[in-house]
């Protein structure tokens, strides 16, 4: 005999008020609001010790909490004729070497001066990325005292070829380290579809090298999915358009206190890595070997986009799937949030502050077209925040041509 016994509960909705644990949403300082973009669109931004705060989109001075004005001038950031070369088939970006055409990066050096990173790519209006052409690719030094530009590094096909995207760029002034005695810059090569590698130039001669080309820290991971606001993130361009996994590589840079050591992290994964900057520098026949060799993997920092360094040696990034900003301690080994706030959408450029901030814009960047199908769902305004540097932290400095 089988005995069955049903039994029916009927459930209603509760309404006493229970603690019930949840996700914050935010977590340290407070963050300050300093800018809002309501015009283009940023990627950059630069602190200045004594001279204007500066942005990347092209190049813009921040001139109140709202507004921008071209800079260093409204001429360099106007090419005669636009910014492609439609007498070449495809067409590609123009090669004006006194012209910005596609800048991503701004930068403080230790001693105050502004470098301006130019891809020297840039779109046609369906998105399409055009390859570079000589004299797009280069690295200008700006005055910030009198606004004018002391020198202009072009880089060769070599260093920069036309499917290169150089993206950031951190400096090194000791004078030891060069026979031109003006220091080092070691840039990033995040391009989607070229070579992803570390760029090393001379600042007094010019002369610039590849390192950890195709090494795979630099590469992104080709499964990699990053989620932002609990949605997975593709390159989703619309228009019957194939999707694709997100494919940057080495993208955020950051140099120790002490310069001895470069910190690098691909978009297209959550890891951090190092390598000796003594080895990136190293131009002996060995010198590719010894590099990819001595590369460390410090660990999974989350997916990042820009990074940055203060006086303690504390290394800053992004944390774009958790809305925040993480600390790694190199003396530890240890990450740790920092700042975390649900109006952080994309956290892309850093930028310590002489007055011990630091800076950030928040750009949404995964909301842009590119990523949804088509559709531009970003809404303005983007913003640059600013929180305090713990431990009383602040920007490195180098005066030029000091170790």
């Amino acid at each position: 005999m089988r005995i069955s016994i049903s039994l029916s509960v009927l459930l209603g909705t509760v309404t006493t008020a229970l603690n019930i644990l949840s996700d914050p949403g935010s977590l340290g300082p407070t963050p300050e609001i300093v800018h809002f973009y309501y015009d283009q669109w940023p990627t950059g931004i630069a602190v200045s010790a004594s001279g204007p705060n500066v942005g990347g989109y092209t190049v813009a001075e921040l001139t109140s909490n709202t507004t921008e004005i071209p800079f260093p001038s409204a001429e360099i950031n106007t090419p005669p004729g636009g910014r492609v070369n439609y007498t070449t088939y495809p067409p590609t970006s123009a090669n004006y070497q006194n012209y910005l055409i596609g800048v991503q990066s701004v930068v403080i050096d230790p001693a105050d001066r502004l470098w301006v990173l130019d891809t020297g790519r840039t779109s046609l209006p369906d998105g399409t990325l055009l390859l570079a052409s000589y004299g797009g690719p280069k690295l200008i030094g700006v005055n910030l005292t009198s606004n004018t530009i002391f020198q202009t590094i072009i880089f060769t096909p070599t260093a920069a070829p036309g499917d290169s995207y150089l993206n950031d760029v951190r400096f090194d002034l000791d004078p030891s380290l060069t026979p031109s005695g003006q220091g080092i810059a070691y840039i990033t090569d995040s391009s989607s579809e070229g070579r992803n590698a570390i760029v090393v130039v001379d600042l007094g001669s010019g002369e610039a090298w590849r390192r950890l080309e195709n090494h795979p820290s630099v590469h992104p991971d080709p499964d990699f999915v990053p989620w932002v606001w609990g949605q997975p993130v593709y390159m989703n361009p619309g228009g019957n358009q194939t999707i694709t996994n997100v494919g940057f590589g080495a993208d955020g840079i950051a140099l120790s206190a002490d310069k001895q050591t470069l910190y690098y992290s691909p978009v297209a994964t959550r890891n951090l890595y190092s390598v000796p900057t003594a080895l990136l520098r190293d131009r002996s026949p060995y010198a590719v070997q010894k590099t990819n060799a001595a590369v460390q993997l410090r660990g999974t920092k989350g997916v990042s986009d820009g990074m940055e360094t203060d006086s303690n040696g504390l290394i800053y990034a992004g944390n774009v799937e958790n809305n925040e900003v993480v600390i790694f301690n190199p003396d530890t080994g240890l990450f740790q949030p920092f700042v975390r706030d649900p109006r952080f959408t994309w956290t892309d450029t850093f930028s310590t502050g002489a007055d011990g901030y630091l800076y950030f814009t928040e750009n949404q960047l995964w909301l842009s077209a590119s990523y949804q199908g088509g559709v531009d769902k970003r809404q303005k305004p983007w913003v640059v925040f600013r929180v305090k540097l713990p431990g009383n932290g602040t920007k490195v400095t180098q005066t030029v041509g000091s170790g």
